[in-house]
């Protein structure tokens, strides 16, 4: 192998360093904050910032596309998403296999001290040999076993000899990250938040469990699935009435014709609960990023109903809680992630505490400018545990 060693000419587009590799911080909080407006505002900014948008596009991290608008490359999108691994998970740990380790000794994982008895079915390329030899061996002793006329004693295995290794266990979790996107979320740069930790969830998934299904649901007035290179360009729904008291009911096939910004987490629900019944994954996970309470749902039998309801009513907390149960009983473990400016002044924290303690989950709470102040409870053992997460 020849090397040749030059003078760097100032040619980034010849070698990347760690800067060029990932998108800025500022750049990072930039686009999550403006999404798709704030990559077009760029063509009109200052030399300076075309300069910037040059050096991206010469990294690989910026592209133009048919008609000349500004998109982020894969490389930018994985950037973002190590990034805001990085920025939520900063106590992870390295040395993590490709499955959820479990404390209940597995059949496929890597190998642990000790062994345990063969059962049918076991792979027989974790036999272990010595052992399975040893204990031939005595029960063969204690029944007294003859020798052939060279001496040599015959061995026969029985199947209650053999012995395999002890292996750790790994399985596989397909999850359902539902983020809120209704009207509320623009205040206090909750927006950036949520998608923040979406994309770290996105990250976590391929970067350490990458036999693991994720997929992201965004939800307002209605629900719908989003690719994972909408995320950092997804933004809320705009308000479109200030009035106080509103009760609308309208076909869900017609909610493009009404207000868009309320919060139908039912909705969400029972999209990743039909979404997840067709994963095969030995766990199923509903996450859900939000800053408020319902104020719509969904009703009817043969024709679909859309309620937008404000004030927030018990119709649509029931009904909402309803089908978080219905997902509990299938086995679906519920966790929130509720983006909170002051944790005892907001009435709306009732209901996510309700709706934890009603299917066993876990909840996080944080400002959305805060995530390293996260607050844990969990129901996972059926009583009330509260603790700072770092």
């Amino acid at each position: 192998m020849r090397s040749e060693y030059f003078e760097f000419d100032g040619d980034r587009g010849r070698f990347l360093g760690p800067d060029d590799l990932f998108p800025s911080k500022g750049f990072m909080e930039f686009v999550l904050q403006y999404g798709q407006d704030g990559l077009e505002a760029l063509d009109n900014a200052d030399e300076q910032v075309q300069q910037l948008i040059n050096e991206m596009i010469l990294a690989g991290l910026l592209e133009r596309d048919e008609q000349g608008n500004l998109q982020m490359t894969e490389r930018m999108h994985r950037g973002m998403q190590h990034q805001a691994l990085l920025e939520i998970f900063r106590q992870l740990k390295g040395g993590w296999r490709d499955g959820h380790p479990s404390s209940d000794p597995g059949r496929h994982g890597e190998r642990s001290d000790g062994t345990r008895p063969y059962e049918f079915g076991d792979p027989l390329s974790e036999l272990a040999l010595g052992e399975s030899m040893r204990n031939a061996i005595r029960r063969l002793a204690a029944s007294g076993g003859t020798t052939t006329t060279a001496g040599i004693v015959p061995i026969r295995f029985d199947e209650s000899d053999f012995e395999l290794h002890q292996v750790e266990n790994a399985t596989t979790s397909a999850i359902c990250v539902l983020i809120d996107l209704s009207g509320s979320m623009m205040r206090y740069g909750r927006h950036i938040a949520a998608k923040r930790v979406a994309m770290g969830l996105r990250s976590l998934v391929r970067e350490k469990f990458p036999h693991d299904h994720i997929e992201f649901i965004g939800f307002a007035s209605t629900a719908e699935c989003l690719a994972d290179r909408d995320l950092p360009m997804v933004m809320p729904k705009p308000i479109t009435t200030r009035e106080w008291d509103i009760r609308i009911r309208v076909p869900l096939d017609q909610a493009d014709q009404t207000h868009p910004h309320f919060t139908n987490l039912h909705h969400a629900l029972r999209l990743a609960r039909l979404r997840l019944t067709r994963q095969g994954a030995d766990n199923r996970q509903i996450f859900i990023i939000t800053d408020g309470q319902p104020t719509a749902h969904l009703s009817g039998d043969d024709t679909e109903i859309l309620n937008l309801i404000y004030p927030p009513s018990e119709t649509s907390a029931e009904i909402t809680l309803r089908e978080a149960l219905t997902c509990a009983r299938q086995g679906i473990r519920i966790s929130s992630f509720a983006l909170i400016e002051e944790y005892y002044g907001m009435d709306w924290v009732g209901f996510i505490d309700q709706l934890t303690r009603l299917v066993r989950g876990v909840a996080f709470y944080c400002t959305a400018g805060d995530l390293e102040a996260t607050i844990l409870e969990s129901y996972l053992t059926g009583k009330r545990e509260k603790r700072p997460l770092w």
